[in-house]
């Protein structure tokens, strides 16, 4: 029999070359559609689709390779000799190797204002269920799906012939392929129909790098992005400067970058460690606010992530330098800026333009544990503001107002249990990931020192006993804010009347774990 090669693709880079090569090396090209348009204006040979069916594209183009003609010659087992004088009695040619990308379903869904009948218009058929066939079949059938194996394939070839393991890993490629495929499409159904948690789900990564290791040097890791990057994501920052992102620094990151978001429009400057804030300040330019959070705690800043909503200017980039930073992630840099940043070799540099965009509804936050997987909506809340409610006698003034609002929205990402002290424009000390509220609250009052003094306090949960606000009153805290619930919640306003504290219920807990 003849050797053949199917080839029908939606992406052409490398597609004249690669045919090229193959018809150096013996084979018949079989094309479809554009693709044989692109091979026939190069000068090559081609046998339309139609011509090897003998049976004509129909139902505009939507079938033409669902043949048995092409899926015998693709699933007949050459070790089989009842396959092969089936194939010879029918006058049915093998297909040796299989080059097909699919219809860009991607690409058509990205589209912005795209319908949803364009979008299963662009449901490839055809092509799964050839490259499905073929990667069945892999001992007797090469298939790529992938421009980057072109050039594998054919060199072997060359050499002799596609050995076994080449086409193993070519058959995985094709489930891969389909399952990312499948993957897109159903996630748009759901979409469009808005099932938000469907009986069994699936999600499309792509790799963007493989790391040195993992959390820790003994684990091996890689980081992978999200089909569809979504704005003002970490997977969508430039680079500008420094070595490759380590696992902790790309997980360290997106703390601080989902804290920064809070903030909108407001300069503001995060810097975090280990995912949890240790200073967060606002204020009328970026460099105010860099000032603000290094003094909410120069020492945990050392070492830590900063995340700027804003343009970095010379002046910041100066006040940056003074200390070791591992990264900045902000929107922007002026030139001079950079000049400043890159004399320091080991500071990695990211530019986030849309860094404000805020979470999608669409998106999930997931949590892995060992054998399954926690999803859940993003909390994307602060609270209603008709569940606000003053609990006590002395109601807060506007400025602790505004410095309770500040300090909830810092809480709001600082792992539970969860205790922030501050200013209206800055943090003054944060205690984070204790086993019991009150610990938190005196490891954030101890950060504070001096600066406790008229800082308020935010919880990211109930108090269970007055022990926290007892602990406020000791410290000079004059301001507290919390979601309330607890069955002992009116000790805590007894407490805070009786100390003239004010404090706010919003009915609303932000646990973090």
């Amino acid at each position: 029999m003849k050797k053949r090669a199917l080839v029908s693709v939606s992406d052409k880079a490398g597609i004249v070359e690669f045919c090229q090569r193959l018809i150096a090396c013996g084979y018949e090209i079989i094309s479809t559609g554009g693709t044989a348009k692109v091979l026939q204006q190069a000068g090559l040979p081609v046998i339309g689709i139609s011509e090897l069916t003998r049976f004509p594209e129909c139902l505009d183009g939507r079938v033409k390779t669902l043949h048995p003609v092409v899926h015998a010659g693709l699933l007949a087992m050459r070790s089989n000799p009842e396959h092969m004088a089936q194939l010879e009695s029918l006058h049915i040619n093998t297909i040796d190797i299989v080059a097909v990308n699919l219809y860009p379903f991607k690409a058509t869904i990205s589209k912005p204002g795209v319908s949803f009948e364009e979008a299963v218009e662009n449901i490839d058929i055809g092509g799964p269920t050839m490259i499905r066939a073929a990667a069945k079949n892999y001992q007797d059938v090469a298939v790529v799906v992938d421009p980057k194996d072109y050039e594998k394939v054919l060199s072997e070839l060359e050499a002799g012939e596609i050995s076994l393991e080449t086409k193993k890993y070519l058959q995985y490629k094709v489930f891969a392929h389909t399952a990312v495929y499948d993957s897109m499409i159903s996630n748009y159904l759901a979409e469009k129909l808005g099932i938000r948690f469907p009986d069994s789900i699936t999600f499309a990564y792509e790799k963007t790098q493989d790391m040195r290791y993992g959390e820790n040097p003994h684990q091996g890791a890689s980081y992978y992005s999200e089909e569809f990057l979504r704005a003002g994501s970490l997977s969508k920052a430039k680079q500008l400067w420094g070595k490759e992102l380590s696992y902790n620094n790309i997980n360290d990151a997106n703390g601080a970058l989902e804290l920064v978001k809070e903030f909108g429009d407001q300069p503001c400057v995060v810097a975090c460690k280990h995912a949890n804030p240790c200073g967060v300040g606002v204020g009328a330019t970026i460099h105010e606010a860099y000032v603000k959070a290094y003094e909410s705690d120069p020492v945990s800043v050392f070492g830590g992530i900063l995340a700027i909503n804003g343009e970095v200017d010379e002046a910041t980039a100066t006040e940056i330098n003074k200390i070791f930073i591992e990264i900045v992630i902000a929107e922007s840099y002026t030139e001079g800026a950079l000049e400043i940043l890159k004399q320091k070799k080991n500071i990695r540099l990211l530019e986030l333009p849309d860094i404000k965009a805020q979470r999608e509804k669409s998106a999930y936050d997931m949590k892995k544990v060992y054998g399954g997987l926690l999803v859940q909506d993003y909390d994307n809340s602060l609270f209603n503001e008709e569940d606000v409610k003053v609990v006590t006698k002395r109601a807060p003034t506007e400025e602790e107002m505004q410095a309770l609002l500040f300090n909830w929205k810092v809480v709001k990402h600082t792992k539970s249990n969860a205790i922030v002290v501050g200013k209206a424009d800055r943090t003054t000390g944060i205690g984070m990931g204790q086993t019991n509220r009150i610990w938190a609250a005196q490891q954030a009052i101890a950060h504070a020192g001096e600066e406790i003094k008229g800082s308020v306090m935010a919880s990211d949960a109930f108090f269970p006993f007055p022990d926290c606000v007892e602990e406020c009153v000791k410290a000079g805290i004059t301001a507290i804010i919390q979601p309330g619930g607890s069955i002992r919640d009116q000790l805590s306003i007894d407490a805070c009347n009786e100390a003239n504290i004010a404090m706010i219920f919003v009915g609303e807990r932000h646990f973090k774990h």
